[in-house]
């Protein structure tokens, strides 16, 4: 029995598994297509936050995936669902790019690069990061703003290797400010996977989760009861025993789910 076949319910993580920088990992439409035309149920969950889960879907459905928009989940949507429901009235800065902010900000909530008016700051990937946008956020971290995170990846893969992500700038204005990183709202919190569940409503001894990172996608796992599969597309690859954090199935591709024995 291949792994397709064991599981009825299959969480992807999206870059580095799905696909790598601007390119698709070979075969991974076959995999999703061959998932759906059985009856499967997928969904996609990524941390990265420099698109909308619209440019995602565009972005799969280009390379001829089978999926649907509300298929597809990243941590913006959850953190801007959660700030909605608990801090609407409070101005927010962020440490991310154009598109994470308009996204927040088309929910109600306003931004502001003045430190003395800032309730709460993000962090997440952040390709423009500069000193200045450093000091704004631990200047208002400094005057009690609420200290939250899209997600705590320390790197996100890319063509040509890896760029820094959120963790090393949560790392960095902890070490600044002596605060700490109070939420995070991408994989493997429970904020992700409340999410997950209100799109997908799958038994935990039939779902799959699959993705390239020990800790978030594989610890996602570990910590709901959910099996995992390790891919080696993505960030590098830690063999099985390495660590505390032991995925189930250890994976070169996501192509290895429909030939992989279960």
């Amino acid at each position: 029995m291949s792994l397709t076949e064991k599981y009825d319910y299959f969480i992807f993580d999206l870059d580095g598994t799905i696909y790598r920088g601007e390119h698709l990992i070979p075969q991974a439409d076959k995999v999703i297509n061959h998932l759906k035309a059985s009856g499967k149920k997928v969904i996609f969950v990524s941390n990265k936050t420099t698109g909308t889960a619209e440019d995602y879907y565009n972005l799969l459905k280009n390379w001829g995936l089978n999926v649907e928009e509300d298929e597809i989940i990243n941590s913006t949507i959850v953190v801007t669902n959660y700030l909605k429901q608990n801090f609407n009235s409070d101005k927010f800065f962020a440490i991310g790019e154009d598109s994470f902010i308009n996204e927040i900000e088309k929910s109600g909530l306003k931004f502001s690069t003045n430190a003395d008016e800032v309730g709460i700051v993000l962090i997440t990937l952040d390709r423009t990061l500069n000193y200045q946008k450093l000091e704004i956020a631990a200047r208002a971290l400094e005057n009690g703003a609420r200290f939250f995170a899209a997600n705590i990846d320390d790197t996100c893969p890319v063509d040509n290797g890896e760029v820094i992500d959120a963790g090393s700038t949560i790392s960095a204005l902890e070490k600044r400010t002596h605060r700490k990183l109070e939420l995070h709202f991408g994989k493997p919190s429970e904020f992700m996977l409340n999410e997950i569940k209100a799109r997908l409503q799958f038994k935990p001894e039939k779902t799959l989760l699959i993705g390239d990172r020990l800790e978030t996608d594989i610890t996602m796992g570990n910590k709901f009861g959910i099996d995992t599969a390790l891919v080696a597309t993505g960030v590098k690859f830690f063999p099985n025993g390495s660590g505390k954090i032991v995925p189930t199935y250890q994976l070169n591709s996501v192509f290895d789910l429909l030939n992989q024995k279960a």
